[in-house]
C-alpha cells in the first residue's frame, strides 16, 4: 500500500519509527517531514499529508504531532480526506468499517510506539463495511455528507 506519513516537530522520532517499521511491513511510504527538530507548525504537514491523500499519490495518511488533535483538525480540512483521532486499536478499525477513514493521526506525547504500530495494524486491515458484498449503504450515505456538507 502507499502510505504518506507527516508530523511536526514533536513526533518526529515515532514518524520515523513508524515509517521505518511501514517500509519492513512492505510499504510504499512518503515521508512528508520534517526532517528534524526544529519547531514547525503542525497545519503545514498536515495541509501536505491531505494533500497526497485527496490526489491519490498515497492510498492511506499518517499523522502525527504532539497530542495528534492540532494535525488532525488540519488534516480534515480537506474535503476528500476523513483523519480520525486514534489512541487504540478498536477506534482505528472502527475509523475505516464505519468512516472509511482514509487517514488516522496519533499523540506522539500520549501513544507509544507498540501501540501506534497495533493502531496502524487495524486501520491498514481493515476494510470499509460498504465495499463489503453483504454493505448496506448506510455508511457510505454517511461517508457522503462529510465530503459534501450542507452548511
Amino acid at each position: 500500500m502507499r502510505i504518506a506519513i507527516a508530523s511536526d516537530h514533536a513526533a518526529i522520532d515515532l514518524k520515523t519509527e513508524l515509517r521505518d517499521w511501514l517500509i519492513e511491513q512492505g510499504h510504499e511510504v512518503a515521508d512528508l517531514g520534517p526532517e528534524t527538530t526544529d519547531s514547525v507548525d503542525y497545519p503545514d504537514f498536515g495541509y501536505k499529508l491531505a494533500s497526497v491523500v485527496a490526489d491519490g499519490t498515497a492510498e492511506r495518511g499518517v499523522a502525527l504531532c504532539g497530542s495528534g488533535i492540532g494535525i488532525s483538525m488540519s488534516v480534515n480540512r480537506n474535503p476528500a480526506v476523513r483523519c480520525a483521532l486514534v489512541s487504540e486499536p478498536l477506534s482505528a478499525s472502527l475509523a475505516r468499517e464505519h468512516n472509511d477513514a482514509n487517514c488516522i493521526a496519533m499523540g506522539a506525547r500520549l501513544t507509544g510506539s507498540d501501540m501506534a504500530k497495533a493502531c496502524l495494524t487495524a486501520f491498514l486491515e481493515t476494510e470499509f463495511a460498504d465495499s463489503l458484498p453483504n454493505g448496506t449503504g448506510r455508511h457510505q450515505r454517511r461517508v457522503d455528507k462529510l465530503s459534501n456538507p450542507e452548511i
